[in-house]
């Protein structure tokens, strides 16, 4: 191990991880360029736009804001990881709700989106719809116009509670 690397231990979609990075390592670059989790998107690298948006510790944080080593031991969940990949066809919720919506056009924001989306209903799974716009503030969208993402996350709701 290099002088100036670290161990990073972690779990990433149920997967415990371990591995030598350097220190100053962002957490979109371990997820991206080293576990080749390339899901979320890097855009603005400032958190603005939340198409980094990953799950710690079930609270969606923005990953180019973080560095790797602050979530040595948590557990992330990224896009990748909402569905049952055991499981043919076995969508998250959320994803299903976002298909059948049209939520989405160039797809760059979706896995942010889906996100946060997930965070939101985790915590408060009946949402008024300023809840949601709430929510999804930290999520920037260039083509939708928001209107299919506000239903799907409301369809996502519904869905759950029956």
């Amino acid at each position: 191990m290099a002088n100036n690397a670290m161990i990073w231990k972690g779990s990433v979609n149920g997967v415990e991880r371990e591995m030598h990075i350097p220190p100053a390592m962002r957490l979109s670059e371990l997820l991206r360029d080293h576990l080749g989790l390339n899901g979320l998107k890097v855009s603005c690298e400032i958190g603005r736009c939340g198409s980094c948006m990953i799950l710690l510790d079930g609270a969606a944080v923005n990953s180019c804001l973080l560095m790797a080593y602050q979530c040595v031991g948590g557990e992330i969940i990224t896009i990748e990881g909402l569905s049952d990949m055991d499981k043919e066809e076995a969508l998250h919720p959320v994803q299903q709700a976002f298909l059948e919506e049209g939520a989405f056009q160039c797809g760059y924001c979706t896995p942010g989106m889906l996100i946060s989306s997930v965070s939101l209903l985790n915590e408060n799974p009946n949402p008024s719809r300023e809840e949601i716009i709430d929510a999804l503030s930290g999520n920037l969208c260039r083509c939708t116009g928001y209107g299919p993402i506000l239903r799907a996350v409301e369809k996502a709701a519904q869905s759950q509670s029956n």
